[in-house]
């Protein structure tokens, strides 16, 4: 089983830089995509009979939203966490009989750090509503987690700690995440691999010379490990400041 994550910064905008082509070249099981930035009406994507879709849009126009391409029919879909309501439209949750996928765009701190005590409370009221899904069966965790997790993570560690998406407090609120029963998928398979990166600021030839940031995960219930088979990064594929993530997963092993 194939599954993709993408941060498309402007659904409307990735797709016509080769958001398609990406989609039918890839025939994943799953496709997720965070920071779609629109509303209800606004864009009509068809990939036939093959693949529902979900979305969770936004109140605010132009802003944040998620949605969730899949050939496996769940047998139930959420939006939002404790209720079922998300204003800024960043997580959507998936029940499918072997596993929770959960698609998430995690709120920024903000440049200033005015959002940070915010984004805190936020990834604990997150990481207890991970776990109570796990508590039921396997949870897949996917999207922009808006952190560079650790040093390796990041092109200019020493001169980003305390930047926005690198503070100590917010890659603590990830290791705890880890901590209660969650495996970072690309480092199970690379755990020192440099220069891996899924953001890149739009300032010139940054992403050229790949000045960038991993803020782009998937994450599984520790348990589900065995069935993992390869987890990676699609750097080269433009369209937005994020690149693709893609997860393949031993179906045999998860049911």
């Amino acid at each position: 089983m194939k599954l993709i994550s993408w941060n498309v910064n402007g659904l409307r905008a990735c797709v016509n830089k080769g958001f398609n082509e990406y989609f039918a070249r890839m025939n994943a099981d799953i496709v997720c995509v965070q920071e779609t930035k629109l509303q209800e009406g606004q864009i009509a994507l068809d990939y036939g009979e093959e693949y529902e879709q979900y979305w969770n849009y936004a109140e605010k126009k132009g802003y944040s939203g998620t949605a969730v391409f899949t050939r496996l029919k769940p047998l139930s879909v959420r939006y939002g966490m404790e209720e079922d309501s998300e204003p800024e439209g960043r997580i959507l949750t998936l029940e499918f009989e072997a596993f929770y996928l959960v698609t998430v765009y995690t709120p920024n701190a903000k440049r200033d750090l005015s959002r940070l005590e915010y984004r805190l409370e936020w990834e604990d009221r997150f990481r207890g509503y991970l776990k109570e899904l796990d508590a039921r069966k396997p949870v897949i965790v996917c999207g922009d987690l808006n952190v560079a997790h650790q040093e390796i993570d990041i092109k200019n560690a020493k001169s980003n700690r305390g930047n926005s998406g690198f503070t100590d407090e917010e890659r603590e609120k990830l290791s705890l995440l880890l901590e209660a029963g969650f495996t970072d998928t690309f480092r199970h398979f690379y755990p020192d691999k440099t220069d891996a990166f899924t953001w890149w600021s739009n300032m010139p030839k940054v992403r050229e010379r790949n000045v960038g940031w991993r803020i782009d995960y998937f994450l599984c219930s520790s348990r589900l490990e065995p069935a993992l088979a390869d987890a990676q990064i699609h750097a080269e594929v433009l369209g937005s400041d994020h690149c693709p993530i893609v997860l393949e997963i031993d179906e045999i092993n998860i049911s």
